[in-house]
């Protein structure tokens, strides 16, 4: 199929790394190792990071010239198959795909679109009606998380929906073997406000219970709050915190596979695609069970998961595998096969293919 794809948060292009970004090209690459042709049909971001009655007009106007522009596109040189809209949610709905798919008579399809009803107040309430009118008009709607499912499901019972697990390109953590050097410790994520944030301020609460023990820790990324994580490993001993940094995936996947253990507590992560990017490299993860991170780490097999906010747990289970070595090796072999096979691209692509061909099929049987 001929498919238009759309990111109404983040376009695939944008200049700032993410893992919406990342999960958006993923997706891309699954379909067309799957044998579709993919465009991106437009670049125009829905996202707003505040409700206001000006700002939703401003866009209004902004969607309402850009679906002009791609029908008249479409008019000229022709239609796609399908729309495939990548997380529409409150803040960034589809503005463009519904209404071009009824106009075009295309499939529509969307991928991690997500429903909270603590969201349905003020304005925001209309922006998840967008949401929902969207999953409700879907072929299918595709699921990452058992979360999504169940949210989508709970408001829209009649909706369509299939499960495609997380997944990642492993190819380039796979290349290297797995060399790590003991006590060495690594965590990937960008420093800004929030659950990165937070997830910051727990390891390292984390860490300075564990100062008995041999480890050093390795720290790749850089953001607006880049002072602050700084400051919250300063009291550590000269030598225990190696900054890094933002590098580059080839950079990313060397120190990866010279480390034994990914540490990255994952306060409120959708699901985390550098949980398997770690696990690719041969590395276990020590996480929360909290939000989608058990959909990317199995406790007890690649990793091992604690309780939400309980930094004592977090702390044990690192000092755990830092002394077990043997259990540490056992789940590194599985986390390498788990993320380097199961959860692979190509695994992906006949997943996703076959949920294509499945829904669009009925729905064309449907009418």
């Amino acid at each position: 199929m001929k498919i238009a794809f759309y990111s109404p948060l983040k376009s695939p292009n944008h200049p700032v790394p993410s893992g919406d970004r990342l999960m958006a090209r993923l997706l891309m690459a699954a379909l067309v190792k799957a044998g579709h042709q993919v465009e991106i049909a437009s670049e125009l971001r829905a996202f707003l990071p505040d409700a206001s009655a000006d700002a939703i007009a401003v866009r209004a106007v902004a969607m309402d010239a850009e679906r002009s522009r791609i029908s008249a596109l479409w008019r000229a040189r022709g239609a796609p198959d399908l729309w495939f809209c990548y997380h529409p949610y409150y803040k960034a709905p589809d503005l463009l795909g519904p209404a071009l798919a009824r106009e075009f008579g295309l499939g529509y399809v969307t991928a991690e679109a997500s429903y909270s009803d603590r969201r349905n107040t003020g304005l925001w309430a209309d922006m998840q009606q967008q949401v929902l009118d969207a999953v409700q008009q879907a072929c299918v709607n595709i699921c990452l998380t058992r979360r999504d499912f169940d949210g989508l499901a709970a408001v829209a019972p009649k909706a369509r929906l299939a499960l495609l697990p997380p997944f990642i390109d492993p190819a380039l953590f796979l290349e290297r073997q797995p060399e790590p050097e003991p006590g060495r410790l690594i965590t990937v994520a960008m420093m800004r406000s929030g659950d990165k944030m937070d997830s910051y301020v727990m390891l390292a609460d984390a860490l300075s219970r564990l100062t008995q023990l041999p480890w050093q820790l390795s720290i790749v990324g850089d953001g607006p709050r880049g002072a602050d994580v700084r400051a919250l490993f300063a009291g550590f001993d000269a030598g225990r915190i190696l900054w890094h940094g933002e590098q580059t995936a080839t950079e990313i996947a060397y120190l990866l596979s010279q480390s034994s253990l990914y540490v990255w507590p994952g306060c409120g992560e959708a699901y985390g695609l550098a949980y398997l990017e770690a696990q690719a490299a041969g590395l276990p993860v020590v996480a929360q069970e909290i939000a989608g991170v058990p959909e990317v780490v199995a406790h007890g097999q690649t990793g091992l998961l604690t309780p939400p906010g309980d930094v004592d747990a977090y702390a044990r289970a690192i000092g755990r595998l830092l002394k077990e070595d043997d259990e540490r090796a056992t789940f590194a072999r599985a986390a390498r096969s788990f993320a380097g096979e199961e959860r692979s691209l190509g695994r992906a692509a006949v997943r996703l293919s076959a949920i294509l061909d499945a829904y669009i099929k009925r729905a064309r049987h449907d009418g």
